[in-house]
């Protein structure tokens, strides 16, 4: 190896330097942003109640059109013989893991605020995020627990057991940080089952407060109260044409969102058989080899790659980017739906155009970059390899899904955009996430993570390893520790198709395809 002219080493001393406080900075805030990540409520416990939801309100339709030997049969296939038994007992269980993450968290927060024997100590970790996150978390625990206690009791009421469903209320009524909107639904809502007594106004404050399945059974309540005064008898009937109406549009919902995701689950399990019986059948002419054990002809060094994920990803845009838009006085809070959509949109373009510009910056000496490095060629086998990989990641997900849960039980956070897109209800909010999402994430990310990352690695490890350790760092930059492992697997599946198809186009309508399919879900979910 050539020697560094002597012109050049007190400079790439100071770069050095740089980067060395660079890495420690970073890793700090990448430790710390996932311990706070710890207990903080995933999204897919969220997920999965607004699919029991959608679940009970399409559990009311009585099959209006159908042959009436056949819908109930075909009610309990699609629903289960007691969907509201089944309702409550996943209800119950995302409440036993808030509770449980409530304890833990308190716990945690009562090490952090005990004083200890190093006074320094305790003045440099006043006010950090870790603390500001955790008190977040447990807020965010309290809400969903009083939220939830509210529904728990109106699926008891219904089920015939008004004095559980009444001491539900009392406990949001009683605690200390119930809302003022969940106080007054609790008294509304006690008022109606234990005194038996409708008040002016109920009925519009149950509909602002309440929606779906549990909406209807407290305006039911309401107006069968109310039915010997006039109107009430038609407005029972009015609310009960209007809920067959919405229960038969959801159980459409639930039958897309239970069965195309399974089928598809069921094609990649059978591409999976496929492969893998190729595999032993034709060995190293079966399409897994494929470039198998191929690396890249990568010339620069360990030193690009760590300048490049540590200055241009990790410091541009996890540090850098949030302290300039703050000093500027733009950020998403206070904005209007489609204000923090677009400004989810150019901050994520902002991120990209920052660490493209450092990724460029640090390999634009070593031009003609190798012809097959960043390669995307529109291709029939590029377009398949990532179709194809996109089929075989889904039933590897879900199982993946399973254990993931089983490990973190609801807690270790989640992308706070999954949670503002599920909640979301306005179509041009709706649309910029989704061309976040879809769009610039898939082109962004694997420029980085495989255009770049993958092939460096290998200049250093084999194509297996550095596979899987290129898949756990583009796991851990989304700084949520529940997202670790199936996003290591994500990575994976996106680096070997890479690897095979050596055409960035295939992990690129694979990331697409995938975020395509998530955003859909909770946009018919949120709906």
């Amino acid at each position: 190896m050539t020697p560094e002219p002597e012109s050049t080493r007190p400079w790439l001393s100071i770069k050095r330097l740089i980067l060395i406080i660079l890495t420690a900075l970073v890793g700090l805030v990448v430790v710390q942003s996932l311990l706070s990540s710890w207990k903080e409520p995933q999204v897919a416990s969220r997920l999965q109640l607004y699919q029991t939801d959608l679940l009970l309100e399409g559990s009311t339709w009585q099959g209006e059109g159908l042959p009436t030997d056949q819908w109930p049969r075909l009610r309990e296939g699609l629903v289960g013989k007691d969907p509201v038994a089944t309702a409550q007992k996943q209800y119950e269980e995302v409440r036993q893991q808030a509770a449980e993450g409530l304890a833990e968290g308190r716990s945690l927060k009562a090490e952090a605020a005990a004083p200890s024997s190093n006074s320094l100590a305790d003045e440099a970790n006043a006010g950090k995020p870790l603390t500001r996150r955790l008190q977040t978390a447990l807020t965010q625990q309290e809400l969903l627990i009083n939220r939830l206690d509210v529904r728990l009791g109106l699926m008891e009421a219904y089920q015939g057991k008004p004095e559980a469903a009444i001491a539900r209320w009392q406990q949001v009524r009683d605690s200390e940080t119930a809302t003022a909107s969940a106080l007054r639904t609790a008294d509304t809502l006690i008022r109606l089952w234990q005194d038996d007594q409708a008040a002016p106004g109920d009925d519009a404050w149950l509909q602002e407060s309440l929606d779906g399945w549990f909406e209807y059974r407290a305006l039911e309540k309401v107006y069968e109260i109310q039915a010997q005064t006039e109107g009430g008898p038609d407005r029972l009937a009015q609310l009960q044409a209007q809920e067959q109406a919405t229960a038969e549009n959801q159980l459409v919902k639930l039958v897309l969102l239970s069965t195309v995701p399974a089928l598809g689950a069921v094609i990649g399990l059978g591409l999976l058989i496929w492969l893998g019986a190729q595999r032993v059948l034709r060995g190293s002419q079966s399409v897994l080899q494929h470039n198998a054990g191929r690396g890249w002809e990568v010339p620069w060094t360990a030193e690009t790659i760590w300048q490049v994920l540590i200055a241009g990803f990790f410091f541009v845009g996890q540090i850098l980017l949030p302290l300039v838009l703050g000093g500027l006085g733009l950020g998403g809070a206070g904005l209007s739906s489609r204000g923090k959509a677009i400004f989810s949109l150019v901050y994520y373009l902002l991120m990209a155009a920052g660490s493209l510009g450092v990724l460029w910056w640090s390999i634009r000496s070593y031009k003609p970059i190798p012809k097959d490095m960043f390669r995307i060629k529109a291709s029939r086998s590029g377009l398949l390899w990532g179709l194809g990989g996109y089929f075989v990641a889904l039933p590897l997900m879900f199982g993946v899904a399973l254990l993931n849960q089983k490990i973190w039980q609801g807690q270790g956070g989640s992308n706070p955009l999954l949670q503002t897109v599920l909640e979301e209800q306005d179509g041009v909010a709706l649309l910029v996430f989704f061309v976040t999402a879809a769009i610039a994430a898939p082109l962004f990310e694997e420029a980085l993570f495989r255009g770049f990352l993958l092939p460096s690695l290998t200049r250093y490890l084999s194509a297996g390893w550095a596979i899987a350790l290129s898949a756990f760092i583009f796991a851990a930059a989304h700084l949520s520790l529940s997202e670790v492992l199936p996003l290591t697997v994500l990575g994976a599946i996106l680096g070997f198709v890479y690897q095979r198809s050596r055409n960035l186009l295939s992990p690129m309508v694979l990331h697409s395809a995938w975020n395509s399919a998530t955003m859909l879900g909770l946009f018919i979910l949120g709906g």
